[in-house]
């Protein structure tokens, strides 16, 4: 991997964030298709990856407040884990429309980074196996490929088990 040019850094707040970060990236542009039955699943047979690298930001609330959890994207979080991992009672999806707002991205756009606030987080454990991992880019069509320890690092992440 190479650190991202600033002109494509730039191109979301998720890729600015991380060229402010200094973290080093590489972006993945595909064609969406915004008929696909799963964004995520369509990223990685769009780039040839297994979907097991490939992970899905998903807004939730647990005990009435906002928090990310980033999970495979052929599973789904388990929100019982979510409010586990943040020392909570009970968790919930947040709709689509407080998601959005609360991020500053559209659904099967929302990135880890970049968002308008920072939100507690908590990462799957399965992210660790792997040498990098694809994250939204900020938008539907692009991934960000990162080392895991600098998702974690960067969102002061809670790694769990948070997959079904």
């Amino acid at each position: 991997m190479v650190a991202a040019n600033k002109k494509s850094a730039d191109s979301t707040p998720a890729f600015a964030a991380l060229h402010r970060a200094n973290v080093i990236f590489t972006p993945h542009s595909y064609v969406h298709d915004p008929r696909a039955d799963s964004y995520g699943m369509e990223a990685a047979a769009a780039l040839g990856v297994e979907p097991a690298r490939v992970f899905k930001t998903l807004m939730a609330e647990v005990d009435g407040r906002l928090c990310v959890g980033v999970v495979p994207v052929m599973g789904s979080l388990d929100l019982k884990a979510l409010a586990d991992a943040f020392g909570g009672k009970r968790a919930q999806m947040a709709d689509a429309a407080q998601a959005q707002r609360a991020t500053g991205y559209v659904i099967g756009g929302i990135s880890p980074f970049g968002q308008k606030h920072q939100h507690r987080t908590a990462i799957d454990r399965s992210s660790t196996k792997w040498p990098t991992i694809f994250v939204s880019g900020g938008r539907r069509g692009l991934e960000a490929e990162l080392d895991p320890a600098d998702l974690v690092r960067m969102t002061d992440a809670v790694v769990a088990r948070l997959a079904r």
